[in-house]
């Protein structure tokens, strides 16, 4: 059975964790439309990646008129 020889004093026991914490995202504004995207990834907003469109944006269609 594993049993510790001696005790870790709390401090120890934090200085172990000192690099678990979270770094915050570091957003980069969209050349295009300015808005937050995150980098080197496309733009969720306008589709466009290092200033040129790469995913095509559609308009949104309202199904409830196409149901009728």
């Amino acid at each position: 059975m594993a049993v510790p020889q001696n005790k870790v004093t709390r401090s120890r026991r934090n200085m172990r964790r000192a690099h678990d914490a979270l770094t915050p995202a570091n957003p980069a504004e969209c050349p295009n439309c300015g808005e937050l995207k995150r980098p080197h990834h496309v733009c969720g907003a306008c589709g466009h990646y290092a200033e040129r469109e790469v995913v095509a944006q559609t308009d949104e269609i309202d199904l409830d008129d196409d149901a009728a």
